[in-house]
């Protein structure tokens, strides 16, 4: 039985190595898990080597819809075959939860826009995806000027980590910097993410108070 509640539409904007996509691809199968009908769409046109082709079958088998190329189709389109898919540009008007993974930096933001919908849509909210090891999102400064960049943004989530470096106190450290920049740009952290083990030992919230959400790795097989 399929859970009933208000209609989820989401997109996930952030830095390169963020971590966008992977949390992007988690809440829409933790959505999934719960029931509902999740339509996931690769919106990302900027990035070449990491797209969601790869996993789109094992996420398929997990009941998401899940809108992107498959790589047959890219043939003849050069080598990254980045081009918006006609089906992913009206997806705002699909029934049920939409996940949306947008191209990464303020560039890749901008890929929203191309949406039909994207405007008026009542449901959608725009999160931004923080990583405090990223360059440009190292500091409250940082992360103030690049989200007021971006341009429309109803949240930021923490998912600052190191890869397979990634400890406790990376994770937290996130917590207190991200948690400084949302007051700053007034803007609520929804959720701080992370891998399984490493959200064991933080526990239910962050040190800043926010909830923690388990991260699984998806992306790291998704290189093309």
């Amino acid at each position: 039985m399929k859970i009933i509640g208000p209609r989820v539409v989401e997109a996930y904007v952030g830095e390169y190595a963020s971590g966008k996509s992977e949390v992007a691809v988690n809440r829409a199968v933790d959505l999934a898990a719960c029931g509902r009908g999740v339509t996931l769409v690769d919106l990302d046109i900027v990035e070449p080597c990491y797209t969601l082709r790869p996993i789109k079958k094992e996420l398929q088998r997990k009941g998401i819809t899940v809108l992107a190329w498959e790589t047959r189709d890219t043939m003849g389109l050069g080598e990254t075959g980045n081009v918006l898919r006609a089906e992913n540009r009206w997806a705002l008007r699909r029934s049920g939860d939409i996940v949306l993974d947008i191209g990464y930096g303020v560039e890749g933001a901008k890929t929203l826009n191309l949406l039909e919908g994207a405007g008026a849509d009542p449901d959608l909210k725009i999160y931004a995806v923080i990583n405090i090891a990223r360059p440009m999102t190292g500091s409250v400064t940082d992360i103030v000027d690049y989200v007021r960049e971006l341009g429309r943004v109803h949240g930021l989530i923490n998912n600052s980590h190191l890869g397979d470096e990634t400890d406790v106190e990376i994770v937290q450290q996130g917590a207190r910097i991200v948690d400084e920049a949302a007051g700053q740009l007034q803007l609520p952290v929804v959720v701080t993410t992370a891998v399984p083990g490493i959200a064991t030992l933080i526990g239910p919230v962050d040190m800043a108070g926010h909830p923690v959400r388990k991260l699984e790795r998806y992306m790291p097989h998704t290189f093309w």
